[in-house]
């Protein structure tokens, strides 16, 4: 029995490391996605690319290409990165052509030489300057193409996931709960035109697809309304009238209490059902567009006070979040990496300082104005807006924890 006991213990660990792994590897891949957007972009516009790195710290692995001199690494920190546009963050209206790329060979020429540099001029020859137009150079609308190019790519790979999770496992929709939590007391029966099993797919004649949806659908009714719930109930879809047992008179998007009652049953649970070719490509654009709407919906809630800081989370909470769904099923894998594909394609098209968004805006005041803002206060605002970012993070994750 206890040799049972520690197996199933060691099983348990490997499993819950297995999905931290998993949570990291997906978080690189969209890191790695959406600064190869920028990359792909800014290759096509003639951008003068620096380098191409994953993660931020020092680096563990890096080559730079003999072909174009471009630096590619791989760092130590896997919560982000970057593709170093040449010019991209400087301010002076005078600076040398190069000088990113000369600091570059400078220190791996350091690095290999165990500290002391010997530049010489055959060996700074062996790697060609990368080519291209510095960053600030370049038309605003170029500029404006290769910043919402990463975003772009993040929407697309989450895309791609959903309609290959909504054609091969099936789309996520929300069933009856079956029976009532035994640790439940106090609970009030009640009648309902839902049957216990019943698979819901719309509701008032509109598609669910998130519990949002739920809420925005049932939103102002009140107790007695009555509304059509087209279900699946005994593999037959039908509509049913279900009468609202409580008002719905919501506080936030995420009151799943408030929601339960007025539906007048216990609970609800994700299932999936598989559809045809047409409904798939459908359903995955729109199930793609419903979670950049809630994650749009949760900031403007989290700034009307409607909805508390303990309810974000940030890397810590991301890279948990992501190991349980993982280690939970193939299905929660694979919705868990679309809403962060979509998250990160949304969220960096804030215009927040530091944010793609917030340089997009710049270059349009640019395109307008003729003229730049002021390059060093425009650094000046990025760099307050990246160590509100940080500061932020750390705070969400810390609040998960108390």
């Amino acid at each position: 029995m206890i040799i049972t006991n520690n197996l199933l213990s060691f099983a348990s660990v490997m499993k819950s490391i297995g999905g931290v792994i998993l949570a990291i590897v997906i978080l690189l891949a969209m890191v790695t996605i959406h600064e190869f957007g920028h990359y792909v972009a800014g290759k096509i516009l003639r951008f003068k690319i620096n380098e191409f790195s994953v993660g931020f710290g020092p680096a563990i692995w890096k080559k730079r290409s003999k072909k174009t001199g471009e630096l590619f690494a791989l760092r130590v920190v896997p919560l982000g990165g970057y593709c170093a546009f040449d010019g991209e963050d400087e301010y002076e209206e005078e600076s040398q052509e190069t000088p990113p790329f000369e600091e570059l060979q400078t220190e791996e020429k350091t690095e290999k030489d165990g500290g002391v540099s010997e530049t010489k001029a055959e060996e700074s020859e062996e790697y060609p300057t990368p080519q291209g137009e510095r960053f600030n150079d370049q038309a605003p609308w170029k500029r404006i193409i290769v910043l919402i190019a990463g975003a772009m790519m993040n929407y697309l790979l989450a895309l791609l996931i959903i309609i290959c999770m909504f054609a091969f496992i099936g789309r996520p929709v929300y069933k009856v709960q079956e029976e009532y939590p035994e640790s439940a007391e106090n609970v009030e029966v009640v009648d309902s035109a839902l049957n216990t099993g019943d698979v819901i797919l719309k509701i008032d004649g509109k598609n669910t697809y998130l519990i949002t949806d739920y809420v925005d659908i049932l939103n102002g009714k009140k107790a007695g309304d009555t509304v059509a719930v087209t279900v699946i109930r005994a593999g037959k879809t039908q509509t049913v009238q279900m009468t609202l047992q409580k008002d719905a008179s919501f506080v936030n998007m995420s009151d799943t209490q408030t929601l339960l009652k007025s539906m007048g049953i216990y609970g609800l649970y994700t299932v999936q059902t598989r559809q045809g070719f047409g409904a798939t490509l459908g359903h995955s654009f729109m199930y793609s567009f419903k979670i950049g709407g809630s994650i749009l919906r949760s900031l403007g809630e989290l700034l009307t006070g409607k909805m508390g800081l303990e309810a974000m989370g940030g890397p810590v909470t991301t890279i948990k979040v992501t190991s349980e769904a993982a280690s939970s099923s193939l299905l929660s894998f694979l919705n868990i990496a679309a809403f962060i594909g979509v998250n990160l394609a949304v969220f960096n098209l804030l215009p927040i300082p530091a944010l793609d968004g917030c340089k997009v805006i710049f270059c349009i005041i640019e395109w307008i104005r003729k003229k730049p803002v002021n390059r060093k206060v425009e650094t000046m605002i990025h760099f307050i807006g990246i160590i509100f970012l940080f500061g932020f993070a750390i705070l969400v994750d810390i609040l998960q924890f108390f």
